[in-house]
């Protein structure tokens, strides 16, 4: 039995439907009137942080390869027959898939044939296929794929500074694992995590545009059988106070040197909430946003160019507020920032600043139900997150400055942060 309920926001005056499928996936169906086409996403609670987890009944953790999640994502796109690919060549979609820290997902975008395509998406993602002659060939693909990312400047920047910052949590890891990592994988692994953390239950479903509720439910109906549900402890890593290391250098072919500067966050519980991100969000724009008096002073100095930016990063037992750009003074831009945090955190924030940026985000959160790909991106990571889209809104809608002012104070230790750089080769 199919149970169906309609969400709906009176301010923003959208609505979805949320079907618990008698599968026991969750599916988040959002019909947009006047759209032509249609994305979709179907997602799993598993990413490259989780290297250990346990099931109800296991006494200890298991503990799996580094990059196995990411290596699980390439090869679910493989059958014995057609590779998922090679079908929806056959239908027009446009598909792709990823691996971040903390969840993989499946999605394509369409304009037509989309109930072939969503049973395309449904089926493939849960149907695997493994063999211990396909992980090899797979080990040496993806094994070039992580020896070109390490040469890609920004990548091996926000590494290296997740590495500086963190001593023991996953998420210093790079998503791809290492070739010897990945070495260790093979066939019965892969079926293990997928056994483990692709059980309905565990995953979600997003469709947004031009869709209604009968055509995905009659696809789901057809294609999804139903599964036990399991449930999966997550391993929360204590992480020390304390960055593990407050500087590191590389050289690399770039044209001038690159900076990321990164506070890393002591919290004592996993995830962080709606609430939290938002206002983490308010006040990194506060601090060195395109308006503040902070960036445009860095910029007409040069001590940065419009390359800058910063964003509040988060998963499971992780946050930090990242600050990234060109400069040839890194070290100064830390101290600017280190600066103007400690004088906010002193004297506390504008109210007319908090204002300017609260209407700034609003104005955005509201703009961005009119983008079919961000709404479902949203609907994802709030259905993991165990919050509903709509949320954001009336967050926005409701925070005080003081709740901004204690934020600002419990989240930065200015004393805790580390900073990467990446100089020319060759200077």
């Amino acid at each position: 039995m199919n149970n169906i309920k309609e969400i709906k926001s009176e301010k923003l005056q959208e609505k979805y439907y949320e079907v618990t499928h008698s599968s026991g996936l969750k599916m988040m169906i959002y019909p947009k009137e006047n759209y032509s086409s249609t994305y979709v996403i179907f997602g799993t609670r598993y990413g490259s942080i989780d290297t250990h987890f346990k099931l109800e009944n296991d006494k200890e953790f298991t503990a799996v390869p580094e990059g196995i999640a990411h290596f699980l994502e390439h090869k679910l796109f493989e059958s014995e027959e057609l590779d998922a690919f090679e079908r929806y060549a056959k239908t027009g979609a446009s598909a792709n898939a990823y691996t971040s820290f903390d969840r993989t997902c499946y999605l394509f975008s369409c304009s037509k044939n989309l109930d072939k395509n969503l049973e395309i998406l449904l089926d493939f993602v849960t149907h695997p296929y493994f063999t211990e002659a396909t992980v090899q060939k797979e080990q040496g693909i993806i094994g070039q794929e992580i020896k070109m990312t390490q040469d890609e400047p920004s990548w091996n920047l926000l590494f290296s500074l997740l590495r500086a910052m963190y001593k023991i949590h996953p998420v210093r890891i790079d998503i791809a694992g290492t070739v010897e990592s990945i070495s260790h994988i093979t066939a019965d692994l892969l079926y293990k995590c997928y056994n483990t953390f692709y059980n309905l239950s565990n995953m979600a479903f997003c469709v947004v545009g031009n869709v209604d509720v009968d055509t995905v439910i009659k696809v789901a109906d057809k294609v999804l059988k139903e599964q036990k549900p399991v449930k999966i402890e997550r391993k929360f890593f204590k992480e020390p106070k304390e960055v593990n290391e407050k500087y590191t250098e590389n050289r690399l072919p770039v044209a001038s040197p690159i900076f990321a500067l990164g506070f890393k966050e002591n919290i004592s519980t996993p995830e962080r909430s709606n609430r939290e991100i938002i206002e983490s969000s308010i006040l990194l724009d506060i601090v060195c946003g395109k308006t503040s008096a902070l960036y445009n002073e860095m910029l007409e100095s040069g001590l940065i160019n419009s390359s800058f930016e910063f964003e509040y990063f988060f998963g499971y037992g992780y946050s930090a507020a990242i600050f990234t750009g060109e400069s040839n003074k890194a070290e100064e831009v830390k101290e600017k920032l280190i600066d103007r945090i400690k004088e906010l955190q002193k004297n506390g924030i504008d109210e007319a600043d908090f204002e300017r940026v609260r209407r700034k985000l609003y104005g955005r959160a509201i703009m961005a139900y009119n983008d079919i790909d961000e709404i479902a991106n949203n609907m994802i990571a709030s259905e993991f997150a165990g919050e509903c889209v709509f949320d954001d809104i009336e967050i926005l809608g409701t925070l005080t400055l003081e709740e901004l002012n204690n934020r600002l104070k419990e989240s930065i230790d200015t004393e805790c942060c580390s900073l990467s750089v990446i100089k020319p080769e060759g200077d």
